[in-house]
C-alpha cells in the first residue's frame, strides 16, 4: 500500500512570504544606494585648482623725452616797502582824509592837525623878517657911505638872515601840520583818532601804516644745494618763478626772478630768490604763503619713468623689467631728478621697456608675472584678456586665470 504524504499547506505560504520580503530589502537596499552614490556625485568638492604662481603686477613703458629740472617751495609775499607814518609837529589830530584799507597815492593828503597856532607864528617870523630885512639894507647903504661901522653893517645882516631861516621854519611847521601819502599804497587801520593830542617829544606814535601792494614781492628759499643750477640758470637768461595761488579763476602767475641773495642762510643752509609780480588784481597780501615753482634746468632726452617704479635696494636704487616670456629683470638705476610724479634716471634701461609700477615686492629677479589692470591686491583684478575673477573663482576670467 502506497502512501503519499504532503507537506502542509501552511509550510509552504510561509516560505512564499519569506522570500517576496527578502526580494523587498535587496531592492530596497539598491535604492539607498544609488541615491547615496547621486547625492555624493552631486554634492562632491570640486577638485583643487592649481596655484598660480606668477605674481600680478601693472607695467608701463619707459619714455625719452626732455625733464624739467623744478624745485617746489613755499614762498612768503612781501611789501615793497612799509611806512609807519607820523606827525612831526605837535597839535591835536582835527581831521583824517582817508578810510581805512584805502588805496591812497603819493601825496595825498591823510591827516590835518590844528594849524592856527603854526600859521600865526609864521606871520610873526614875516614880520621880523620884514623889519629885519628894512634895518639890513639900510645898513647897507649906509655902509657904503662910510657912515657906520662895518661891524654894525655885518650884525645887521645876520639878523636879516636868522629872521628869514626863522620864517622858513614856521612855513614848514605849517605845512607839516598837513600829512600827507609818503609812497603809493593801501593804509592800515587808524591807530590814532581825530581830537587826540600828537606828540613829537619822546615816543611817537605812529598814526596810520601803509604797505605798498602794487607791485609786490614774493620771497623764497631753495636749498644751496641748487646754488651752481641758480647761478647758471641766472646768466644763461634768467629764473622764472610760477605762483599758484589755488583760486579758480586763473592759471599760476609767473614772473622772473629778479633778486638772489649773496650770502646763504647759516641756520637753515637755504639761499633766498625774491620775484616781482604786478598784482593788478590785489590777490596777493603781504605775509600771505603761497606755493611757488622754479625751473632751474632741462635734461635733454631723458629716459622718464614713474616714480613709483623705482625701488630702494640696500646698494643701490633699481627698476624691475618685464622680458620675454614675463620673466623679471632688476637694472640698477641713479636718479637724475625726481619731480614727484615721474623720475629721469641713468641706466641700462632703453625707452620702450616695460617696467613694474606696482607689484613689484611680489615680484623676484627671474621669476615670472602676469600683467593686469588695476590693483594686483585687489580681488577680482582684470587679466590681460579684460575678464573679471567673480567670487569663488567663479566665471571665465577666474577659469582662464588658473589654467595659467
Amino acid at each position: 500500500m502506497n502512501l503519499q504524504v504532503q507537506p502542509p499547506r501552511t509550510a509552504s505560504k510561509q516560505g512564499a512570504t519569506t522570500g517576496n520580503a527578502r526580494r523587498y530589502i535587496i531592492s530596497f537596499a539598491a535604492l539607498l544606494l544609488v541615491l547615496g552614490g547621486y547625492y555624493w556625485w552631486s554634492h562632491r568638492a570640486p577638485p583643487p585648482r592649481r596655484p598660480n604662481l606668477s605674481a600680478p603686477v601693472r607695467v608701463t613703458n619707459a619714455v625719452q623725452r626732455n625733464m624739467a629740472v623744478v624745485e617746489h617751495t613755499i614762498g612768503t609775499v612781501v611789501a615793497n616797502s612799509t611806512v609807519q607814518v607820523t606827525a612831526r609837529v605837535l597839535g591835536q589830530l582835527t581831521q583824517s582824509h582817508f578810510k581805512e584799507g584805502q588805496l591812497v597815492k603819493k601825496g595825498d593828503l591823510l591827516f590835518t592837525i590844528d594849524p592856527r597856532p603854526y600859521q600865526a607864528a609864521l606871520e610873526s617870523a614875516l614880520a621880523t623878517q620884514a623889519s629885519t630885512k628894512s634895518a639890513a639894507d639900510r645898513n647897507a647903504r649906509l655902509a657904503t657911505e662910510n657912515a657906520i661901522s662895518a661891524q654894525a653893517n655885518e650884525t645887521a645882516q645876520a639878523a636879516y638872515l636868522q629872521a628869514k631861516a626863522n620864517a622858513d621854519t614856521a612855513r614848514l611847521n605849517l605845512e607839516f601840520t598837513q600829512i600827507r601819502s609818503p609812497i603809493d599804497g593801501k593804509t592800515g587801520p587808524i591807530l590814532l583818532q581825530p581830537g587826540n593830542l600828537v606828540s613829537v617829544n619822546g615816543v611817537t606814535q605812529p598814526l596810520v601804516a601803509i604797505t605798498q601792494v602794487q607791485p609786490i614781492k614774493v620771497s623764497m628759499a631753495l636749498p644751496q644745494s641748487d646754488l651752481p643750477r641758480i647761478q647758471a640758470r641766472a646768466q644763461q637768461g634768467g629764473l622764472l618763478a610760477s605762483v599758484d595761488l589755488h583760486n579758480v579763476e586763473g592759471a599760476p602767475i609767473s614772473a622772473p626772478v629778479d633778486f638772489i641773495s649773496n650770502a646763504v642762510s647759516n641756520s637753515a643752509g637755504t639761499i633766498e630768490l625774491r620775484a616781482t609780480l604786478p598784482n593788478t588784481n590785489m590777490a596777493l597780501v603781504p605775509g600771505q604763503l603761497v606755493d611757488v615753482t622754479i625751473q632751474l634746468a632741462d635734461i635733454k632726452n631723458a629716459t622718464v619713468v614713474p616714480r613709483a617704479a623705482v625701488n630702494n635696494g640696500p646698494q643701490s636704487q633699481f627698476v624691475y623689467v618685464v622680458a620675454a616670456e614675463n620673466t623679471v629683470e632688476m637694472h640698477p638705476v641713479k636718479v637724475l631728478f625726481d619731480d614727484g610724479k615721474n623720475m629721469a634716471i641713468e641706466s641700462d634701461v632703453a625707452p620702450g621697456q616695460t617696467v613694474i609700477i606696482d607689484g613689484a615686492l611680489r615680484a623676484l629677479p627671474g621669476g615670472r608675472v602676469r600683467v593686469v589692470r588695476g590693483n594686483p591686491g585687489e580681488r577680482g583684478a582684470a587679466g590681460p584678456g579684460g575678464a573679471r575673477a567673480g567670487k569663488g573663482g567663479k566665471g571665465r576670467g577666474a577659469r582662464a586665470a588658473a589654467a595659467e
